[in-house]
């Protein structure tokens, strides 16, 4: 049951500010909290490095399922290092060639390389072409001599000039995607539609993305003629929604925060080499963080110490349960991340969580959370041998810390380990939780290339349908949570695996599947999925929704923030969104306390009446067509949108012409990449200016 969530002692100091009741069994005193200035010293027993007024804290990370303790040296802020130290795997080699046959066999191979590309009179007709007949070279010398494809790989990027020397080397060192891209290149069909996705991946100046191919889901049962209709038990109860908080543990105050930044995050130690004099800084970043950067523990403790005072909830009082949708893990470069980097952070992230969050936490990996990021094998890569398992590591050591904080018993956690993080939970009763790993089906997961004529190669979707059918098959209501979302603009999601989600949602949606929740972009965004996969856009067709939660970190351009519903604990439909933030623009003038969190807005009181929306009705899929109807007709609508998808930042730009409106509209309605692909481009995110074309 929901009490007020606003008469919780504050801790900070309060603004009260009042909003008109929005639910007959609810009456909200809204506040904003202001963080106490002072790190919390409780939430880590000790420190490398006490928190400062001018310093970040380096607090002493004990593993509780590795029983170690990590060095300072692993996140220490003054001294990163360079190179990673992880094992690397390669394809077994066919030929056991000597140092002198391996030289000979990469220098012949690049040569050819080399004259397909720069060949005019080859009979290969265009890029796309002269890119498949260079992977087939690629593919033999991957077969027969693996450990030469880093190598290889740097010098034709920087040769054929796919990049800078620097980042060349950085991306193809072996550590990184040298030695993925070994394994793929010696399993894929490359003649085929494997090789057209490779190669858009390392240049979209030669093959265009491909198309969706779709294949027919097969389904353990029809769906039922007369499917069981959930009733509202007239009950609510809080569930929190945190996404992408983005922990950089050698965040910096006082480093450049503002490009050009030593790493593709900002708030960093810059070597000499990075701006024209040693130690030239010319925005100092601050101790609660930047727009350019990953949230600094400062940041990271202050979101989670505001949640209760802003939702009525405590450690004793706790929400009905937290959602998270990934991305715990740093953007920082891969050749400075680890494995052992990557562990600690999950610890110090779920050391926080714990100390300020109640009752049980269901956390989704996001493709950060892995390393190299990005980057999940399928065990059929070669049917569950050492290439397979690479990455089972993660899901061993997460998924113990997942059943050591108490989210998850033993049995879960032995399946979360064995589906790639991926679980099901059974909540309440009524409830089936279900987490996905979505880089199965994610654009920039150089395995997802493998076999792509099978969007399920990984078995992933198997997984999806057998905990939706025991949902169905018990009279349950389902909720899946995963972090890279499956449509919006097309541009997130493999087409073929992101059909098949579709085609899965459309078979258990609405009777068993009563909510989708995503992360991955930053950015406050819904997504609305329909009946025969999108081909009528109509009220009466939309089934169901995903909701994108917003962002802790503010990289890039935008402000932090998480998320409350409210929701029915029968149906467990959402009856009310709200959305929290913190201004960024503010932090570089915090003296005397910390961050301002407030709410930023009610879904309901935002949109509901130009819905002509009822006011005991949940907010579901009829009701976000309803929206974008009413954004088709009010312009104001559309940048009221645009405004909250950032989070209120200053630094969004504004959605006012035409195709922009029209392009807001139909990500709203694209819940799958073949959808989003036709929409206008150009106006998905707004942390940078639009680059899209007005009609």
């Amino acid at each position: 049951m929901i009490g007020n969530p606003r008469k919780a002692i504050l801790h900070g100091s309060a603004l009260a500010v009042f909003l008109p009741s929005v639910s007959a069994s609810l009456d909200y005193s809204i506040s904003a909290f202001t963080v106490p200035a002072a790190f919390p010293t409780t939430v880590y027993s000790r420190f490398y490095v006490k928190p400062g007024p001018t310093n970040e804290p380096q607090p002493v990370i004990y593993d509780p399922v590795l029983n170690i303790t990590f060095p300072f040296s692993l996140t220490d802020p003054d001294i990163i290092p360079a190179l990673k130290s992880d094992q690397v795997l390669y394809p077994p080699a066919l030929a056991n060639l000597s140092s002198v046959g391996t030289e000979a066999i990469v220098s012949a191979s690049l040569d050819q390389i080399y004259r397909i590309v720069e060949s005019n009179h080859s009979g290969l007709s265009d890029n796309c072409s002269k890119c498949i007949a260079a992977l087939s070279v690629g593919q033999l010398l991957a077969r027969v001599a693996p450990e030469s494809i880093p190598q290889a790989m740097v010098s034709l990027c920087t040769d054929t000039g796919l990049n800078s020397k620097e980042k060349c080397s950085d991306d193809w060192r072996a550590s990184v995607l040298g030695a993925p891209l070994a394994q793929v290149l010696a399993k894929a069909d490359v003649a085929g539609l494997d090789g057209r996705y490779i190669c858009n991946y390392l240049s979209k100046a030669t093959c265009p993305r491909p198309t969706v191919v779709s294949r027919n889901v097969n389904f353990p049962k029809p769906r039922p003629s007369i499917p069981k209709k959930a009733v509202p038990s007239g009950k609510r109860a809080k569930v929190f929604h945190l996404s992408d908080l983005h922990l950089d543990t050698r965040y910096k105050v006082g480093s450049e925060s503002e490009q050009p930044c030593p790493a593709s995050v900002c708030c960093r130690l810059a070597p000499p080499s990075v701006n024209e004099l040693a130690g030239e800084v010319k925005n100092p970043a601050t101790l609660f963080g930047h727009f350019k950067c990953d949230s600094p523990f400062y940041l990271a403790v202050a979101a989670l110490q505001s949640i209760g005072p802003l939702t009525g909830t405590s450690i004793h009082s706790p929400p009905e349960l937290t959602l998270y949708t990934g991305d715990l893990v740093t953007h920082g470069p891969d050749k400075q991340k680890s494995r052992d980097f990557l562990e600690a952070t999950e610890d110090a992230v779920w050391q926080m969580f714990k100390a300020y969050i109640g009752g049980p936490i269901y956390a989704a990996l996001g493709n950060h959370d892995t390393s190299p990021s990005n980057l999940d094998a399928p065990h059929n890569l070669d049917r569950r041998g050492p290439l397979g398992q690479q990455f089972s590591w993660h899901y061993e050591h997460v998924s113990k810390l997942w059943e050591y904080y108490g989210s998850i018993d033993n049995k879960t956690q032995v399946q979360a380990s064995t589906h790639y993080g991926a679980y099901s939970v059974v909540h309440n009763g009524t409830l089936r939780i279900i987490t996905l790993n979505t880089d199965f089906y994610y654009r920039n997961n150089l395995y997802a290339f493998l076999n792509a004529q099978d969007p399920d190669y990984s078995g992933i979707f198997k997984f999806l349908i057998e905990e939706l059918q025991k949902a169905e098959d018990a009279g349950q209501r389902a909720w899946i949570m995963g972090h890279a979302f499956s449509g919006w603009d097309g541009n997130t999601a493999l087409p073929n695996g992101s059909d098949m989600f579709y085609q899965i949602i459309d078979r258990y949606s609405p009777h068993v599947i009563a909510g989708v929740f995503w992360g991955h972009t930053h950015e406050d965004q819904a997504l609305i999925y329909y009946t025969n996969n999108g081909t009528h856009q109509t009220q009466e067709n939309a089934i169901n929704v995903g909701w994108a939660g917003p962002s802790i970190t503010p990289l890039t351009n935008l402000n932090s923030g998480y998320r409350m519903y409210e929701v029915d604990t029968s149906s467990w439909e959402v009856y009310e969104s709200y959305t929290f933030i913190a201004n960024v623009s503010t932090f570089s003038s915090l003296q005397t306390t910390g961050p301002v969190f407030q709410l930023e807005y009610s879904t309901r009181e935002a949109y509901g009446a130009a819905a002509n929306w009822p006011s005991d009705a949940p907010l579901n899929a009829t009701f976000w067509h309803r929206v974008t109807e009413a954004m088709e007709r009010d312009r104001n609508l559309v940048g009221l949108f645009n405004t909250y998808q950032g989070k209120s930042s200053v630094k969004s730009p504004n959605c006012t012409s035409e195709a922009c409106a029209k392009a807001k509209v139909c990500y709203i309605r694209s819940g799958s990449t073949a959808l989003g692909s036709l929409c206008p481009q150009g106006f998905a995110s707004v942390q940078n200016v639009y680059d899209g074309k007005n009609f």
